[in-house]
């Protein structure tokens, strides 16, 4: 007989290799084609409902890594929820409006200028849906899962139909209103942007500082000084109609070089630096409250500048003395209004010069700093000219930079209704906490929201207008249009005459001759995907408004969460949302952003091609998502070994479950022995542990407490002890079986509580684990923290243990190499400790078992202990080599060997076994 085949070696078709690229695809086939997210919903659709509200990813291009931790991240919560007591159903969306679609089709080589409006828009929809299903196999190659047949679409007419009932609930509670005023301009888009479309990078702008000619000096001044200002943005000179004071600050009349100027007095000093004066007479001072009303001369043209007060005027840079253009500033704007001056604004929507600005007629506004400048000096107001590098807005879209312009528009008033807005963000529990504080303060400095677009691909603004140019938007009119969005899509405003639109037989005191038009400008796609609380949440039966839960990066306080916040308040009182969590951004291995510039993205489809899914899944569980996160390749490749160790590990407690039925041969728990009991007390633990934290979403916590369970608790200590009785004892020993029942609990509990992390993978392992059970793991619940009575003392004592057998092990380790031994089997120890160690350490039974020995005894205190010993913090151990032979089954050293005639190279134990069960 051949003793290998009397060992019951680990047995399982469970594969040690992933094998994840070539998988997965295909379990991903059979869930899809037996409706696997249908059944998880049939199986919860009577229990509490949690909603995870998907914000819409932009419907352009392939999913970055970006795209792939937001998707994981709701996966792994919603999968979480469907499997502890919760109906969880997903839906997510695409937000498919706005420019960067309409650039994509320009750069396809479509010229608008050769179709018309609705023509554009039918193209604009045809690409946004080829690129929704682009991304929806990418998401689902993922692993997402969700309603993903019935996705929600801002381009869908019933979204569009509800968006627009939002917009005129918004319109009735008087939140709505057209004026010209001052917005973010896009000269590269041709659009007013909202203030979540700018972005600021470095740019480098003229610094001038201008003299205007006192023109009349109302008493106060002689009439020959001249008032400096100071611009970064020469081109707004030509619109220039006013000059701001503050009315609390002195104002010098100061004489320097021949020239007599007003600045302010504190500035005096530091302005002779700047303009290196030769020498400085301080002629008067005034209060700014006494140059109010004061006149001065503009230095390019014939028309007078008016010297007015704002508390915007401060000290922090310049002369005190503020340009006011009110078509290019919002202050400016706002002090201009408050002064009734012109809203003048002599730059068109292409960012060119018109003939309001005589002189730079058609010159692009950047381009005219410099003849402006030059003009400037030639007529002798020049002061100075320098340079200097600043932050300043960009269009984030084009990249390109914004300026300020006055235009009629469309505005949602915030003011209205803050203190709702602040309410509900207090009302709203975040992940992390400063996003209350961040939202709160974007909100509380919020005056308006400028909603409309001069753009073409986006929900129309639902306006008409009669022969008096007055607005109309009724109840009437709004629920009419709506309907017809619903039934025939928003092409048809662009397609139908204003009279088609309206309610048949609508009349108005502002048409008497029944005449009307239509408003051409399109909503902010803010606005469409801020208005998905109305369009999805409470369109579909499946899901509820306020959503449990909002998740995307950090950006979208000044985004999404931003923009649905303010629609939903408007319309409801109260957020769409109850917790709002935020994740950061994707840095390269070496926390640089990711650009395609620098040549260092990461595409999650090759990842998964090379690695898996469940490999990149486990990445984002691995990082702190609320901060900004690093991958690269060395990254995954750490994440890849942590993965082998999980399956690993997984695969040996398979193997060791062959032939184990759970229905007959479990052990009860209060059968088992205290190691036994001891590891079921762990993982009930780390059940308790982990599911606090899938609750709180510390995903990281999840991955932490796994990973250290697999390697500590299971691989290093417990599974390396359970191989010998695993190995060597037959298979109904009460000790085997006790084994078993600690690995088959544990491979079950680990297998629920990786499912939403790895679920290919968790699935995989399911279907290897022994005994009647649900088809998938998805279909099961997670498991249920155990009450075991008494296992404080139990947890104490054997946590102790093994502290004491990592000093065992270094003893071992030590012996090994100086040569006294070969492997732990050929060792025998004699171990020394205090009282207290030497008694629990005699309580335990096959010592040997426990440091994977041939021979272990406590042989006396540590003040017996020999020289020869090795010394640590509770013990002393003296290894020797084992005495006796070592047997032919076991591999341990015995003085037993032999004992057995009919088996001579066999202990006694096993040649027992042997006898009786082979």
């Amino acid at each position: 007989m051949s003793f290998k085949e009397t060992l019951l070696m680990p047995k399982t078709k469970f594969p040690m290799r992933g094998n994840l690229p070539n998988k997965e695809p295909d379990m991903q086939k059979e869930w899809e084609s037996i409706n696997l997210y249908g059944k998880v919903q049939d199986r919860t659709k009577d229990r509490p409902l949690f909603v995870l509200h998907d914000g819409p990813p932009y419907a352009n291009g392939d999913i970055h890594m970006g795209h792939a931790e937001n998707k994981v991240l709701k996966d792994i919560i919603v999968r979480y929820k469907s499997m502890n007591g919760f109906n969880a159903p997903y839906v997510p969306g695409w937000d498919t409006h706005g420019l960067p679609i309409e650039q994509a089709l320009t750069k396809k080589g479509v010229d608008r200028k050769k179709l018309t409006v609705a023509e554009f828009r039918k193209k604009c929809e045809e690409y946004a849906l080829k690129q929704v299903d682009r991304q929806r196999e990418q998401f689902k190659r993922l692993g997402v899962r969700g309603d993903w047949d019935n996705p929600y679409i801002t381009l869908d007419k019933g979204y569009e139909a509800q968006q627009i009932k939002v917009f005129g609930e918004m319109a009735k509670r008087g939140y709505i209103y057209k004026d010209k005023k001052t917005v973010y301009w896009s000269p590269t888009s041709e659009s007013a942007l909202a203030e979540a479309e700018i972005e600021y990078q470095d740019k480098r702008s003229p610094s001038i500082y201008v003299a205007f000619d006192v023109k009349d000096g109302k008493g106060v001044l002689e009439g020959d000084e001249k008032f400096i200002i100071w611009t970064t943005t020469p081109w707004t000179i030509p619109s220039n109609l006013a000059i701001a004071l503050n009315e609390k600050f002195e104002y010098s009349v100061v004489e320097a070089d021949g020239n007599k100027y007003v600045v302010a007095t504190e500035l005096v000093d530091q302005l002779k630096e700047e303009f290196e004066w030769s020498s400085v007479n301080e002629l008067k001072r005034v209060k700014g409250s006494e140059l109010e009303y004061v006149t001065a001369q503009h230095p390019l043209y014939d028309r007078e500048s008016l010297v007015i007060l704002g508390d915007h005027v401060t000290l922090d840079a310049g002369t005190g003395c503020v340009h006011t253009a009110p078509g290019h500033g919002e202050d400016d704007y706002m002090i201009g209004r408050k002064y009734k001056l012109d809203i003048l604004c002599p730059v068109d929507e292409k960012g060119v010069f018109t003939e309001e600005a005589p002189g730079f007629e058609g010159m692009f506004y950047d381009k005219a700093n410099k003849p402006i400048t030059e003009k400037l000096e030639e007529a002798g107001a020049l002061v100075k000219l320098t340079f200097f590098t600043h932050s300043y807005p960009h269009d984030w879209r084009t990249k390109k930079p914004i300026i300020f312009r006055a235009t009629e528009q469309w505005f949602a008033s915030i003011k209205e209704f803050r203190p709702e807005l602040l309410q509900a963000v207090a009302d709203v529990k975040w992940f992390p906490t400063w996003g209350e504080i961040r939202l709160h303060n974007m909100v509380k400095d919020r005056e308006d929201w400028c909603i409309s677009r001069q753009r073409a691909w986006g929900v129309p603004i639902p306006v008409f207008y009669g022969e008096n140019n007055e607005p109309i938007i009724t109840d009437e009119t709004i629920e009419h249009v709506s309907e017809l969005f619903r039934k025939h899509g928003s092409n048809i405003w662009f397609e139908w005459d204003a009279k088609d639109l309206l309610p048949e037989g609508f009349t108005s005191e502002h048409s008497p001759n029944g005449e009307f038009r239509k408003e051409m400008d399109i909503m902010d796609v803010w606005f469409d995907s801020g208005s998905s609380h109305q369009a999805v949440l409470e369109e579909r039966d499946d899901l509820a408004r306020p959503a449990d839960l909002y998740l995307e990066g950090s950006d979208q306080y000044r985004g999404w969460f931003n923009s649905s916040l303010s629609t939903a308040v408007a319309v409801t009182g109260k957020a769409p949302y109850k917790a709002v969590l935020s994740h950061g951004f994707i840095l390269d291995g070496e926390g640089k952003k990711m650009s395609k510039s620098l040549g260092n993205t990461m595409v999650p489809n090759d990842v998964m091609k090379q690695l898996g899914a469940d490999i990149l899944r486990l990445w984002v569980s691995s990082a702190d998502y609320q901060a900004d996160v690093r991958v690269s390749d060395d990254i995954l490749k750490q994440v890849a070994e942590v993965y082998r160790k999980i399956r690993n590990t997984f695969r040996f407690m398979l193997g060791n479950l062959e032939g184990f039925d759970p229905t007959q041969d479990q052990v009860a728990y209060e059968e088992l022995g205290e190691l036994d009991q001891y590891m079921l007390v762990k993982l009930n633990n780390l059940v308790a542990k982990v599911k606090k934290a899938y609750d709180e979403y510390q995903f990281l916590t999840v991955y932490n407490t796994i990973h250290n369970f697999f390697t500590t608790e299971m691989s290093s200590f417990y599974l390396d002890i359970a191989k010998d009785t695993l190995y060597i004892e037959h298979e109904d020993h009460p000790k085997r079986r006790a084994i078993q029942t600690v690995l088959y609990q544990t491979a079950v509990a680990l297998t629920k509580l990786l499912s939403p992390i790895i679920p290919h993978t968790a699935e995989e392992v399911w279907q290897f684990v022994p005994g009647e059970k649900e088809e998938y793991v998805q279909l099961s619940d997670m498991p249920e923290v155990r009450n075991f009575e008494g296992t404080s003392e139990l947890e104490q004592k054997w946590d102790h243990v093994m502290e004491l057998r990592d000093e065992v092990l270094k003893a071992l380790e030590e012996a090994r190499n100086e040569k006294k031994i070969g492997k732990s089997l050929t060792a025998q120890l004699h171990i020394y400790a205090n009282q207290d160690t030497k008694e629990l350490l005699e309580g335990i039974a096959n010592l040997e078992k426990l440091f994977i020995v041939s021979a272990a005894s406590v042989a006396g205190t540590k003040a017996d202990a020999p020289g020869e010993a090795k010394t640590y913090d509770e013990l002393a151990i003296f290894v020797s080599p084992a005495e006796g032979e070592t047997c032919e089954r076991c591999w341990q050293v015995k003085k037993d060997v032999g004992e057995h005639s009919d088996y001579p190279t066999l202990c006694a134990s096993c040649a027992e076994t042997v006898k009786n069960h082979y």
